[in-house]
């Protein structure tokens, strides 16, 4: 399966962020990552649709969406008007994710649901077959630039060998060695913030990245 590279956003200079979009669009990004943090599900604050709105002005590459919120049915529509192109939500975050999915999907987006390094990765089972790829967090969602977490990443074997033909995306201290760890398991969608944009050539991480 071909690996694609997701830069994060999250790791960006905000003040030069249509610079640092084209830096990263012309090293060969496949889509770009954005995290939105509301403060209650996760203990951190990023940004609203009005940045996925910005940034869609910027670049014709997808847009995929880390909805780290409570209540994802709520702001759903307003991310996808704004630009999203790809969502994933966190199943914990709703009480009923069948709801986000069938909204999601009425939408024609591509939809994801999330699994966090605590949570067992049967917890996701149930909806697998009713969206188009899974997010495996290999830190606990909330700030960048935090340690690989390689108990989490076992996850993405289990679910690569129960559903071949799965888009498998691995978010979370991923950098060229953690890189091949997960490719080797089995992900085909890298998110990398820090170790992208701390580079000077963005162009020879995202090629490492993808091996």
């Amino acid at each position: 399966m071909e690996v694609k590279i997701a830069p994060s956003l999250l790791s960006c200079d905000f003040a030069q962020l249509e610079s640092e979009i084209r830096s990263v669009e012309q090293g060969g990004a496949d889509i770009l990552h954005l995290d939105v943090m509301d403060g209650h599900f996760v203990p951190n604050i990023t940004f609203g649709p009005l940045i996925v709105e910005a940034v869609r002005r910027l670049t014709t590459l997808p847009l995929d969406v880390h909805l780290m919120i409570s209540e994802p049915k709520r702001y759903l529509k307003s991310f996808v008007s704004a630009g999203a192109d790809w969502v994933s939500f966190h199943v914990e975050a709703d009480d009923d994710p069948y709801e986000v999915i069938e909204l999601g999907k009425s939408m024609g987006i591509k939809l994801g649901v999330v699994c966090n390094p605590p949570t067992s990765i049967e917890d996701v089972f149930p909806f697998i077959r009713d969206v188009d790829f899974v997010l495996v967090m290999t830190v606990n969602p909330g700030f960048g630039g935090q340690r690989f977490i390689p108990d989490a990443a076992s996850k993405i074997q289990v679910l690569r060998e129960c559903y071949p033909e799965l888009e498998i995306e691995v978010d979370g201290g991923i950098n060229e060695e953690t890189a091949h760890e997960v490719r080797m398991l089995g992900a085909n969608i890298l998110v990398s913030g820090s170790y992208i944009f701390s580079s000077r050539n963005r162009a020879e991480s995202i090629i490492r990245l993808r091996g």
